[in-house]
């Protein structure tokens, strides 16, 4: 199994410092004093894939641009709030709010280098108010009972049904997407 060993800076500094200029050739290691934390490069990548930075906002607070379109693609939209985040070096923003006809919904907005892109409109849904198509492929992997369903609209027009298991409400333990009357379960999260 391989393992890394994440040091501090300060451990890290004081080794290079201690080697520079040394005629030895072999490679320092860390101490075991010098680790800070020990994890498999497995728990590391976990780290890296979940780690996301979540400002709350208020409505206020939104960029107008975002703020003009989703009121575009929504009119009447009442902003409820709003929640920047930066994952895998992109940024959303996802405001949530209702529509005209009394409906929650939410967009994410992905920054692009032409500006705000709504990527996704999503709605929360009961298990018994997902399509067939989506419900059976679903079934067809295994025994699923979830306890939140998010049904998230395409730019693509394709919809993707995020299916969430008891006390994991992070991350969709299953993903179907249904474009052109076929549904699939995704092998890989959804990218947005």
């Amino acid at each position: 199994m391989k393992r890394v060993v994440l040091t501090g800076v300060m451990g890290v500094a004081l080794l290079s410092a201690a080697c520079e200029g040394a005629v030895e050739t072999e490679t320092p290691v860390a101490q075991s004093s010098d680790v800070v934390e020990e994890v498999t490069v497995d728990d590391l990548a976990e780290k890296m894939v979940s780690a996301v930075e979540i400002t709350d906002l208020a409505a206020a607070d939104i960029p107008v641009d975002i703020v003009n379109l989703v009121t575009i693609a929504s009119p009447g939209l009442q902003i409820g709030e709003a929640q920047k985040k930066v994952r895998d070096g992109r940024t959303y923003f996802d405001v949530e709010g209702e529509t005209a006809e009394g409906e929650e919904i939410e967009f994410d907005v992905l920054m692009t280098e032409n500006g705000p892109e709504i990527v996704e409109i999503q709605r929360d849904l009961a298990w018994s108010e997902v399509p067939e198509i989506a419900s059976q492929a679903a079934l067809e992997v295994g025994d699923v009972n979830p306890v939140r369903v998010i049904e998230s609209k395409q730019p693509d027009g394709s919809i993707i049904y995020e299916l969430f298991a008891e006390g994991q409400p992070g991350d969709p333990a299953m993903e179907v997407r249904v474009v052109d009357g076929v549904a699939e379960v995704l092998a890989e999260r959804w990218p947005h």
